[in-house]
């Protein structure tokens, strides 16, 4: 998984985490478990996406697809990006 710079501060420093999964909130499970900061930003109360954040499951949102039930290949490449509001 790909994080971006604004998250690397509660993994660790860290901008890539290999994850083994089979969907995408089970990565987000695993990612939990070592990061637990992480779990916040990334799903709300219920456990769902939060609004705010897109996963890219091989260059493609996941809400386009099965949400955190998008399934991940072996090699599949999972992307992190918070949106970022200014003005």
């Amino acid at each position: 998984m790909g994080l971006p710079s604004m998250l690397r501060g509660l993994a660790g420093g860290m901008s890539h985490v290999d994850v083994s999964a089979g969907t995408l909130g089970a990565a987000l499970d695993v990612l939990a478990q070592r990061y637990p900061a992480l779990e916040r930003r990334l799903r709300d109360e219920q456990g769902g996406l939060r609004r705010y954040v897109n996963f890219y499951v091989d260059g493609e949102e996941c809400r386009r697809l099965d949400g955190s039930e998008t399934p991940l290949r072996p090699q599949s490449e999972v992307v992190i990006i918070p949106s970022v509001a200014g003005g």
